[in-house]
């Protein structure tokens, strides 16, 4: 492997990018609670001289690494969009103007444009929405549980719809379109939901308030083409669907990156100068 990596030091998840003997890029993952398993990956790796970092848990990781490495600091957004811009070619999209939305334990919409980028908005509702309320309404905290049985769930005896409203009458718009989200629970007779709805209904809502911010700027700005990446949306294949669903109908065009949570390591890893002469 590469003598340099790039680490993004999420609130909830740590992810760090490098270059295998074959010039491919390789992602590793770590709980951001515990950043010994970081020091401990880099002790079995000791050809790594320097590390690209960014991300909001930057100083903490600083401490338990003390002088071990050379480190190079990049400013979150800017590594973020520097990772994208890499992974989107990867993926074979080349594009020039687009919407960047990055769900991470909250969410942060930008807006990017040929070699420039600004940030427009952000939200609290994010992964570690999804992650707090199903904790607190199923006692399901672990996100692989939550993800996989969310994908089993019904959302339709929990949401409140369009046609549930307008009953017997013509919509206004689709009736299939969410009203209220868990907006039927409270005036329909009580029923015991199973945790596979109740998660099901909170990836609803998570993903229909992200996106509805992300179509809001794509309308203000222009831009056909979203990106959703971060860690919320890795293996998640509910949660896209629900994204991918709204965006389609209000004629924008979602993309979903494959690597989407490791945005903010690749674009560390880009910023490092020793990675460049790599190349």
């Amino acid at each position: 492997m590469s003598n340099v990596i790039g680490i993004d030091t999420g609130g909830t998840l740590t992810k760090l990018a490098y270059l295998d003997e074959q010039n491919e890029l390789k992602l590793e993952l770590f709980p951001s609670n515990d950043m010994e398993l970081v020091k401990e990956w880099l002790v079995r790796h000791p050809q790594v001289e320097e590390i690209g970092l960014t991300g909001g848990r930057t100083e903490q990781l600083r401490d338990v690494l003390k002088t071990m490495k050379s480190i190079e600091y990049i400013v979150e957004f800017e590594a973020t969009l520097k990772g994208v811009r890499y992974l989107l070619e990867k993926d074979g999209h080349y594009i020039d103007s687009c919407i960047i939305t990055n769900i991470g334990t909250g969410t942060s919409i930008h807006h990017m444009f040929n070699n420039d980028h600004v940030r427009i908005v952000g939200t609290g509702i994010g992964g570690g929405t999804l992650i707090g309320l199903s904790a607190l309404m199923t006692g399901i905290g672990d996100f692989n549980e939550i993800r996989t049985l969310a994908a089993k769930g019904n959302r339709a005896e929990i949401d409140l719809l369009v046609k549930d409203i307008y009953q017997g009458m013509e919509t206004p718009i689709s009736g299939d379109l969410t009203a209220s989200n868990f907006g039927k629970v409270g005036i329909t007779e009580h029923v015991n939901h199973n945790k596979e709805d109740i998660l099901a209904t909170i990836q609803g809502l998570v993903g229909e308030v992200i996106t509805t911010l992300s179509i809001q700027i794509a309308e203000e700005k222009k831009a056909q083409n979203i990106v959703y990446i971060g860690s919320t949306l890795t293996n998640n294949e509910h949660l896209k669907k629900v994204i991918a669903n709204y965006t389609i109908l209000k004629k924008r065009t979602p993309i979903f990156l494959q690597d989407c949570g490791f945005s903010g390591a690749v674009g560390a890893l880009l910023n490092i100068s020793k990675y460049n002469k790599h190349e």
